[in-house]
């Protein structure tokens, strides 16, 4: 495990199982400077091995869904492993978050950071080409970053992002209907009942999904939009708008931490995690997956998720903190 951040500022523990994010906290001055816990996190390595909410990992080859666990590229289909229902889900039946990772490099100080690097191979649930990836992380005047590098040696679709569950009110005991989010998006993805992408990019306005003002999390009731019934609840990637300095902000009333998101990445998966209280009784959490578009490979229409020979794939997403 490493530990990133200062004694008075943001700390983030850093597992080399998957690149998990173990903890995060930041002293609040609503908690009288008392470090505020802002992620969940399990009690020790085999909770880890054995979850199945994907909780702090890194997330691929491909994040979200795949549809039909199948898609076509360059003339040739390709059949991957079904891990949800008839899909393919954050990458397959075993994912980035499930390997032991390779400490490249890490350095302390006032900009700490571990890098990290994994190599999926050719074949690994079902996608072409031996695809190397390094992870830089990094803690610096209360921002957590995340960037991404790949390569491969055919071509493949990768959707790479982090799977922390956010408890910025530092108490996974309380609901997330109070805080207070706001996303720079005037589209958004959406899905059927399988919660796979149906190709469209549809306009948020007049939806329950317009959180271009700041406004509660709270989950509106399933005849408020078809949209809210089919996910039963938020589980949508919101389409960035591209000129957007900041991706989104979360904000507890109840702890007074903020967290900006920025990155370069096309969408951004916000999920109320509804099933946590059946997987961990008595947790809430919240979800923000910077991503490229879920299901891209199968809709003509999203941007390409597609990395080539020759070329290399560089992403962030960073994590903001004040409070």
């Amino acid at each position: 495990m490493h530990t990133l951040g200062s004694d008075d500022g943001l700390q983030a523990e850093i597992l080399t199982l998957g690149g998990t994010l173990r903890s995060l906290s930041l002293p609040a001055r609503k908690a009288g400077g008392k470090r505020v816990p802002l992620v969940l996190s399990l009690p020790d390595l085999p909770a880890y091995l054995a979850d199945t909410s994907y909780l702090g990992q890194l997330v691929g080859r491909y994040g979200n869904r795949i549809g039909g666990a199948a898609f076509d590229l360059d003339g040739k289909h390709y059949e991957l492993t079904a891990n949800n229902g008839r899909n393919t889900l954050h990458g397959g039946e075993t994912g980035f978050g499930k390997y032991v990772w390779k400490v490249l490099d890490v350095h302390g100080g006032n900009a700490a950071c571990v890098k990290l690097g994994h190599l999926s191979p050719a074949g690994i649930n079902g996608f072409p080409g031996n695809l190397d990836v390094t992870a830089l992380i990094s803690v610096f005047e209360n921002t957590l970053t995340l960037a991404y590098e790949a390569t491969t040696d055919a071509p493949t679709p990768i959707s790479m992002t982090w799977h922390p569950y956010f408890t910025l009110s530092g108490d996974p005991g309380t609901s997330i209907d109070e805080q207070q989010l706001t996303i720079a998006a005037s589209h958004y993805l959406p899905v059927n009942e399988l919660r796979v992408t149906t190709g469209e990019i549809a306009p948020v306005d007049g939806t329950p999904l317009d959180f271009r003002e700041s406004k509660a999390v709270r989950v509106p009731p399933p005849t408020s939009h078809p949209q809210i019934r089919l996910a039963t609840g938020y589980d949508h990637c919101w389409v960035l708008d591209q000129d957007a300095a900041v991706a989104a902000e979360l904000y507890s009333p109840a702890s007074g931490v903020r967290m900006r998101v920025k990155t370069n990445l096309p969408g951004l998966q916000v999920y109320d995690a509804s099933h946590l209280p059946v997987a961990y009784p008595g947790w809430h959490a919240l979800c923000l997956e910077p991503e490229n578009f879920p299901n891209a490979p199968n809709h003509a229409n999203f941007p390409s998720s597609i990395l080539r020979p020759g070329e290399t794939h560089r992403s962030f997403m960073s994590f903001s903190f004040s409070g």
